[in-house]
């Protein structure tokens, strides 16, 4: 029951469990079809983001497209959930993953499916492409996710927090510059750009722009002791397997696919401005790129209430974001959905 209001009754599905493996390790996955599922029934596989949870029994997405018709295969990453290995962001890694994934999910579907399709959700954005061609999909959809690189991620998000704070372009080209630095420290793993992280510490932590810097890893940095990245660098990222050489455009200019691109015109995690470029430059080299914006909406697809202070409360999932990716899977457009527009070509 939502707001004593509305009342769904629960709809009737059929749920397979199943274990697979991706080169040595044990992956724990889910189908979720229409009890009426046959031949002409879509099929899709998530890509799920960067969280270090499970997604089996947890997400809502899967259950909103079984419940508009298409079938679902879900699983946790790697080192999530009922998944073995190690959690890891090594998106080849991943991508090796969700095409074995795609491989189990059209075994245990026997024959009762159609057109399979991966669906990428923020990290899962640059999974999905990589692994388009392996997995043999007839088409992608990506939800709030990024054709730029990690470090491209992070310094636009820098820019996007200091711009949303009332920050003139002078500020904004220091901070272009501190990110130019963070990232290099990233990407050598701490052995290129300390000894200037430490002289970005002296010259500006007093600032008052200063501690909103966060991005995807520069705030972390800048709030660390250089003397501490130095030996120890930062636990929480140490791990993660990251490959700094992928290119994104690179790899969209190899999916062959028709794919959907959804953005959040306010995403804060995931600034669309150079994603929008980007895939408006691989539109006219001849990409089959459907993209739609959903407007005053935040990563996730989120609405929000933005408090004076730039704070937000999250309302709930914009109206209209699912059921256009339903209706892209099932080959059909309804014009408009909720609040959202789509782009055309230059």
């Amino acid at each position: 029951m939502i707001g004593q209001d509305h009342i769904w009754n629960a709809i009737a599905i059929k749920v397979t469990d199943t274990r697979f493996t991706s080169g040595d390790v044990m992956l724990a996955g889910r189908l979720l079809e229409p009890v009426d599922a046959d031949e002409t029934t879509p099929l899709i596989i998530y890509a799920h983001g960067s969280e270090n949870a499970g997604w089996i029994g947890s997400s809502r997405d899967p259950y909103q497209m079984v419940g508009r018709g298409i079938s679902v295969f879900v699983y946790d990453k790697r080192g999530t959930g009922l998944s073995e290995g190690k959690y890891s962001q090594n998106f080849p890694r991943l991508a090796d993953d969700l095409a074995a994934a795609a491989a189990e999910a059209k075994r245990i579907a026997g024959g009762r499916f159609g057109r399979v399709g991966l669906v990428g959700l923020s990290q899962g954005g640059w999974v999905a492409p990589l692994a388009a061609e392996k997995a043999q999909a007839d088409f992608i959809v990506i939800g709030y996710g990024l054709v730029a690189d990690i470090r491209e991620e992070d310094a636009d998000q820098v820019q996007k927090e200091l711009r949303d704070a009332g920050y003139d372009a002078s500020v904004l080209g220091l901070a272009r510059a501190i990110t130019d630095v963070t990232a290099r420290i990233a990407a050598s793993q701490y052995t290129d750009g300390l000894d200037e992280l430490a002289e970005i510490q002296r010259r500006y932590s007093s600032k008052e722009w200063f501690p909103l810097i966060r991005g995807s890893y520069t705030g972390v940095f800048l709030n660390s002791s250089v003397d501490d990245l130095r030996e120890h660098g930062v636990p929480q990222f140490n791990d993660l397997d990251i490959d700094w050489t992928l290119e994104p455009m690179s790899v969209l200019r190899g999916v062959k696919v028709p794919q959907l691109w959804v953005l959040a015109d306010e995403d804060r995690e995931a600034p669309i401005d150079l994603t929008l470029q980007r895939l408006q430059t691989l539109r006219n080299e001849g990409s089959e790129i459907d993209i739609t914006i959903f407007s005053n909406t935040d990563h996730g697809m989120w609405e929000y209430d933005q408090a004076s202070d730039g704070t937000r409360d999250y309302l709930r999932i914009t109206a209209g974001y699912y059921d256009l990716i339903a209706d892209y899977i099932k080959g059909r457009s309804r014009g408009v959905y909720g609040r959202s527009a789509s782009v055309e070509g230059n």
